[in-house]
């Protein structure tokens, strides 16, 4: 098999997007046309999660950030909520049997606003027209008239009460303690010495009158409290009779504007009642007593009880609420209970300074929350499962454990939860809560799974020039023409190193977008085509690969050892992929092999030193399996092989070099050398077969700028598995390169084509008797290692011989002495 059959194609080097497959001039023609770019299994979970109404049926967007997952939800609820109702408004209204739990009023949307207007206007009618009631002279007659019939009546008690006493000899008198009853005499009270001068019968009668006319007084004073409340009910009786008139005239219009609202209307009477026994703080009050020198502020009661706290309203005419909240704190999230400062540093709270949190404003609708912001905020993750799965909302001072002193705080009512909520986060966010929370599959049941690629259609492909239409027009960018657009697609495609699929990183095809028009417009292009596309990818790179570019002059330098002309047994340019944060870049590696005789087997020199990861000692041990099953069948294996990448000095992950070690073991058993102009990467299996590796296209641009900074030869290409093909998406410079026959790629899908494409030498099939054809690589290789066996035989014989000791006649024990 000639190395020219396993060359890949020109035309397979690359997938390149025709221009003529959009039908327009400029995106700025299709800039209205609204259509997204759609992940049909991600859209699919979303609208399931959407119409599920049950509670736990929450979602989960999980997948890479820039992926649109929030653009999507976003333009997918702004069109689901069009056609629905708007959940209902809530109020805190005062509760004036428990003060400190102010009681939720859910009303109609649009309705709170209006509630809180018309109960302000009750009090401003209160407070304007009860105190010109109170000062009438009407109230003040009849005021008049019930204290006066009262102390009439108290007068006519005490006067029955004197003239009894009178005509039995005693008289009611007033003392410091209160009204008694005492003896008289000629008109005077007795003296203590003429009450001891009378006799014991008449001193006895006395008494006894005395204690009569007492008993009678005890029942007078009994008698006038009772006639103070009595007075004290009536002109309670004649504020309620007032406050009624004043409030019935502006409440009962209220009860019946809110007829059927049933908490409305026990929070009206509570009102009512609140009033008619508070009808005093309406009166002017009187100013406080002045301090020389201290202006002290004049007392007015404060009327706060009666306003209504609107605590979430909606718009009757938009559909349900949808809140998109970037910092899920706790207050954020569930509200919080304000506190004012007083004079002398007194915090006090009522339940007009409750303040909502982002889930009473979806409350009806949809919330959507970072993942990962809402575990990193203490207390946030916790008490939103507490509210999905209690289906309320509680507002509480989350800190109130913690404080040495209790707070005097509200405990307001909780309000019923219904939304519907949303997180977005990447994939390990989701398994972490899906493995490690316990709670959480009860709650998030649907999973909106973003793909960071999309298959390759012509539809979509479409939508894709949408997508750079959309974001020109709403951004002011210079419009795309079809080439550009066809540039922008093919930049998608090496994105995810796939010539059928595009990426979906929307991020950074937007900001390509962006550096595209940003280039276009700086030497006043009008419009956007191939070369600026071009541009900012160019620009883009220099701005980050000065680390690529120190490689490469180190590799032009003969610093780091690279040859890429010649051949050398045992040595083969391997191909590694680094990362450097947001760029990517390959660059070539010396894998050196020697073998010798032993019994060793295979030393990775990596290993020995603990530089390689647990996959790539993986794939060195394969090779052990591929020569054992190639070369063992038939007769032991004994060789000691020492494998290493030189010049490497940091730690070795993946087998995508285990193919190019197999190949400097191949050179190095049959001595035959390894062109230095090819590179070769991936991986094999115990059979022999090359497996795909990932970063084909920056391996082979990597190994493509050395080979072009020491000068191209024409013989110098890249060998690569067969299936890695549909993965290319080289640069213009090394299609070019490729076109010009100054390099090549080859793919391979076996050991066999590979070795033979390195050393010009064919592999060699077996024949029934095991044997392989003579001069093959795998005869070289079969022939050395029967040699390497005879030779550690011959080796190990005299050994052997010398190690056993000398057999002597059996001794006869002698008997030991006692």
């Amino acid at each position: 098999m000639s190395e020219t059959a396993n060359r890949v194609p020109v035309e397979k080097l690359r997938w390149v997007c025709d221009p003529a497959l959009f039908n327009f001039k400029t995106t700025e023609e299709i800039a209205n046309i609204e259509r997204n770019i759609s992940q049909d299994r991600a859209i699919a979970a979303i609208e399931f999660g959407l119409g599920m109404p049950s509670n736990g049926f929450n979602i989960f967007l999980a997948g890479e950030p820039g992926t649109g997952r929030t653009s999507t939800i976003r333009q997918m609820l702004k069109k689901f909520v069009k056609d629905t109702c708007p959940p209902s408004d809530w109020c805190y209204v005062n509760n004036f049997h428990t003060p400190d739990a102010p009681i939720a009023i859910a009303l109609p949307a649009g309705m709170g606003r209006g509630f809180a207007a018309d109960m302000r206007e009750l009090l401003d009618y209160m407070r304007a027209n009860v105190p010109t009631a109170l000062e009438s002279k009407e109230y003040e007659t009849n005021r008049v008239g019930i204290i006066e019939q009262f102390q009439e009546r108290n007068g006519e008690i005490f006067s029955e009460l004197e003239a009894e006493a009178g005509e039995r000899g005693f008289a009611l008198q007033r003392t410091v303690s209160g009204l008694v009853i005492v003896p008289q005499k000629e008109g005077r009270n007795f003296t203590q010495e003429e009450y001891e001068a009378l006799e014991k019968d008449e001193r006895e009668k006395l008494d006894t009158v005395g204690r009569e006319l007492t008993e009678k007084l005890n029942d007078a004073l009994r008698q006038v409290r009772e006639n103070e409340k009595a007075l004290r009910d009536a002109l309670a009786l004649l504020d309620r009779e007032l406050g009624l008139a004043a409030v019935g005239h502006h409440l009962n219009p209220l009860k019946e504007k809110y007829q059927g609202f049933a908490k409305v209307q026990e929070y009206l009477e509570s009102v009512q009642e609140d009033l008619l026994l508070n009808l005093e703080d309406f009166k002017p009050q009187a100013a406080p007593p002045q301090i020389p020198g201290l202006k002290l502020p004049k007392q007015e009661p404060t009327f706060e009880r009666y306003e209504v706290n609107v605590l979430v309203e909606n718009n009757p005419d938009l559909g349900a609420p949808v809140v998109f909240e970037s910092n899920p704190t706790y207050n954020n999230l569930f509200g919080r209970i304000e506190n004012v400062m007083q004079m002398g540093g007194v915090a006090t709270t009522n339940f007009t300074l409750i303040k909502p949190g982002a889930l009473h404003r979806a409350n009806g609708g949809y919330l959507v929350l970072d993942a990962r912001e809402v575990l990193i905020n203490p207390f946030a993750w916790e008490s939103l499962k507490r509210c999905i799965r209690n289906m309320e909302i509680k507002i509480e001072d989350v800190l109130e454990q913690y404080r040495f002193m209790t707070v005097v705080s509200l405990k307001p009512e909780p309000i019923p939860l219904d939304a519907k909520i949303i997180m977005i986060g990447s994939l390990w966010v989701y398994y972490l809560l899906f493995y490690l929370e316990p709670d959480y599959r009860k709650f998030f049941k649907v999973k909106a799974d973003f793909d960071s690629r999309i298959s390759r259609t012509p539809d979509v492909m479409q939508d894709y020039a949408l997508f750079v239409a959309a974001h020109c027009c709403n951004e002011g960018l210079l419009p795309f023409d079809p080439t550009g657009v066809a540039a922008l697609l093919e930049h998608a495609s090496r994105m995810v190193e796939d010539q059928t699929r595009l990426s979906s990183h929307f991020m950074e095809l937007s900001d390509l977008i962006r550096e595209s028009s940003y280039w276009a417009k700086r030497d006043g292009a009008q419009v956007v085509d191939r070369s600026w596309v071009k541009r900012a990818i160019q620009e883009s790179t220099y701005r980050s690969n000065r680390i690529e570019e120190r490689i490469q002059e180190l590799l032009a330098q003969g610093v780091i050892l690279c040859d890429t002309k010649g051949g050398v047994v045992g040595q083969v340019n391997g191909l590694s992929v680094i990362t450097m944060g947001d760029y990517t870049f390959g660059r070539p590696s010396r894998l050196t092999i020697r073998v010798s005789q032993g019994r060793a087997g295979m030393v990775n020199i990596e290993r020995e030193v603990k530089l390689s990861g647990p996959i790539h000692d993986k794939g060195v041990l394969i090779l052990t399996g591929y020569l054992a099953g190639k070369f063992g069948q038939e007769q032991p294996l004994s060789f000691s092989a020492h494998i290493c990448f030189e010049q490497s000095y940091e730690g070795i992950e993946g087998d995508s070099a285990s193919s190019a070690e197999l190949y400097g073991l191949l050179s190095a058993f049959s001595g035959l050398p390894v062109k230095q102009g090819i590179a070769v990467t991936g991986s094999v299996n115990q059979h022999g077969q090359i497996q795909p590796i990932g970063g084909v296209n920056y391996k082979i641009e990597g190994f493509f700028n050395v080979c072009k900074a020491k000068g191209l030869t024409g013989e110098q290409g890249v060998v690569i598995p067969k299936i890695n093909e549909q993965n290319l998406m080289l640069s213009d410079e090394v299609v070019q390169a490729v076109t010009d026959g100054m390099f090549h790629v080859w793919s391979v899908s076996e050991v066999e084509e590979g070795i033979e494409i390195l050393t010009g030498v064919p592999a060699g099939r077996p024949a029934e008797d095991g044997s392989y054809p003579e001069g093959s690589v795998n005869f070289l290789v079969q022939k050395r290692l029967k040699t390497m066996l005879e030779n550690m035989r011959k080796f190990q014989q005299p050994e052997r011989e010398k190690d056993e000791p000398a057999r002597l006649p059996e001794q006869v024990k002698e008997p030991e002495h006692p």
